[in-house]
């Protein structure tokens, strides 16, 4: 119940007044009406253009919370984190770093209980904007994360998605607003009324009209009576007794209070098509989160694997590096024997130099690619993954499968059909312009002897205001608008998931065909040492073997990453970002990893 109190300072009927506030309910109720088609009429019915990401289907049914969350690092004891992890002033990967250890780890998801936040909410600071937050809650994180642990992180983290879930409860709030526009309408009247009236009235023409009048009345009463001596002026005997002017006071004051209501009982759909634009628009904005969350998934995957890629490519760069320290060695020895010449030994050494740049190069990459993870997971330190780059054997399903899935799954066409359902609404609310408002109203005094009115009203617009021709031209052109956008977004959808497939595929054909590369260089740079050892071979000839060596590794751990990104594309083109999870566990082969849980 709406309640106005008012406060006067007029004197005038009651009932007037209460008749009034009636047909300002009325007004007030009609005016909701149309001040809502207006808002929808002037919308935005469609985007010009719709993004092409990931929907969350029914492996994806975790919600973000809206709390913003604040990150603690769970390891009391950062000594055992390694250089990469540590500060900007160490190396990714130095000597005493442990070798890579293939990991054979179960991938199966890890959020165990130091991944659940406080369900107490309070006010943190922003680890990232130091700015305090309310409505946060803690959240204890390892430092050493597989993909499935980050994935769950960053639905508690991520302040987009914490913002597209309170777009999604503003708009469903609104609805709930809007739904109760046709219920009674009830209001309350008190007013609180004083005056003070001070002023001549003057009297002068009406005391002479009484003479005149009464001098016309005793003539016409006794005219044959014969005159009499002495006989007063009964007109002038009357006037004397009014004076001129009258001085004319009054004050006082006087309340009254009285209740009413409005009951629009018929409003020909508007109601209905108010609260399906609404219902409409909540449903864009959960396509519109649903295509940020997996925007953020693929941001993520992207990140994760980058990191993996440049901690292997580290540890190849440093591992090349104590193979031509190796070398160096030995090559400064063949030299003071005198068994080869100045040039091959500073050839030794300007290779040894080169590998040395090329290490502290890999390692600030490393650094940089583990920064962009702890970025977009809003930690204070460095996140190390444990989950390794992957590739499987076994072929993908063909196109058409995931082609299915995206026309099934995709926001990017729910959002379209939002923006067609918003189109259908608004044409339905266009149709009602002419048909009639019907409402019940009543009022009552709340007095000792009290008056009342009640009755019906029914209003139609005669003319002016919006073109109802007009406007449903135009609703009907949105409809033809989102019904062409979704054959469009379609078309580019099925595009997409085409071209990542093949990605895929030709990622996968590359790593397998790399591997043999990979086996030929090994047992290249395994001759070329025995070779120097023997004298058979030069320092040059083990330095291009080794050249060779880490281009054919890292070759191949570039091919499993392009297979892994072209698979989490992939997934999100179909709108199933999870299922990416899937093929991480049924992947029968798995790069080495320096983390392992």
């Amino acid at each position: 119940m709406t309640l106005f109190f008012i406060i006067g300072s007029t004197i005038g009927s009651t009932m007037k007044s209460a008749l009034s506030f009636v047909s300002t309910a009325i007004s007030m109720t009609m005016l909701a009406a149309v001040s809502n088609h207006a808002l929808a009429s002037h919308s935005e019915i469609f985007d010009s253009s719709v993004n092409a990401n990931g929907y969350d289907n029914s492996v994806q049914d975790i919600v973000s919370p809206v709390a913003t969350t604040q990150i603690i690092d769970a390891r009391a004891d950062n000594s055992v984190m390694d250089s990469v992890g540590t500060d900007s002033t160490d190396t990714a990967v130095n000597n005493n770093s442990p070798a890579l250890m293939p990991n054979t780890a179960d991938n199966t998801p890890k959020t165990k209980a130091n991944f659940e936040p406080d369900s107490t909410l309070t006010t943190l600071l922003d680890p990232v904007t130091h700015k305090y937050i309310e409505n946060s809650y803690p959240l204890e994180v390892s430092s050493f994360l597989s993909l499935e642990q980050a994935q769950a992180i960053l639905l508690q983290v991520s302040p987009k998605l914490a913002a597209n879930e309170a777009a999604v409860a503003a708009s469903n709030y609104q609805t709930e607003a809007l739904s109760t526009i046709d219920r009674p309408f009830v209001f309350a009247r008190v007013s609180a009324s004083t005056y003070n009236l001070d002023a001549d009235v003057d009297l002068s023409s009406l005391r002479n009209g009484v003479v005149n009048e009464v001098n016309n009345s005793v003539d016409t009463v006794i005219p044959s009576i014969p005159a009499i001596p002495d006989l007063p002026n009964f007109g002038e005997l009357v006037g004397d007794r009014i004076p001129d002017s009258y001085n004319f006071k009054r004050s006082g004051s006087t309340t009254s209070a009285g209740i009413g209501v409005a009951w629009p009982i018929y409003t020909a759909g508007r109601t209905k098509a108010l609260t399906g634009i609404s219902n409409a628009r909540t449903q864009e904005e959960i396509a519109d989160g649903t295509l940020d969350k997996n925007e953020l998934y693929s941001t993520l995957i992207e990140r994760y694997f980058k990191a993996q890629l440049a901690i292997i490519a580290a540890y190849l760069r440093e591992d090349a590096y104590e193979t031509l320290q190796q070398t160096d060695h030995m090559a400064k020895r063949l030299f003071e024997e005198g068994f080869i010449s100045r040039v091959e030994r500073l050839e030794a050494q300007s290779a040894l130099a080169d590998a040395k740049s090329e290490s502290i190069n890999a390692n600030n990459d490393a650094r940089l690619a583990m920064i962009a993870l702890q970025r977009l997971l809003r930690t204070e330190y460095r996140i190390k993954p444990t989950t390794p780059l992957f590739v499987s054997s076994r072929q993908l399903p063909d196109v058409s499968y995931f082609q299915e899935l995206a026309l099934t799954y995709h926001p990017g066409l729910q959002k379209v059909a939002a923006k067609r359902a918003q189109a259908q609404q608004l044409h339905a609310l266009s149709d009602t312009g002419y048909k009639p408002t019907v409402l019940l109203y009543g009022y009552g005094q709340l007095e000792q002897d009290p008056s009342w009115i009640a009755g019906i009203s029914a209003s139609w617009k005669l003319w002016g205001g919006l073109d109802k021709a007009s406007t449903l031209a135009s609703s009907n052109a949105k409809i033809r608008q989102a019904d062409l956008s979704e054959i469009e977004v379609s078309d580019n959808l099925l595009l997409l998931v085409e071209k990542n497939w093949h990605d895929v595929n030709n990622a996968q054909s590359r790593y397998q065909a790399l591997q043999s590369n990979v086996d030929l260089a090994a047992e290249v740079l395994r001759l070329r040492r025995l070779g120097l050892q023997e004298g058979v071979n030069t320092a040059i000839d083990v330095v291009q073997a080794q050249t060779q060596s880490l281009k054919a590794r890292t070759e191949q751990a570039q091919a499993a990453n392009d297979y892994v990104q072209g698979l989490a594309a992939l997934m999100q083109s179909c709108g199933t970002p999870l299922a990416f999870n899937a093929y991480l566990n049924a992947a029968d082969i798995r790069l080495p990893t320096l983390y392992s849980e």
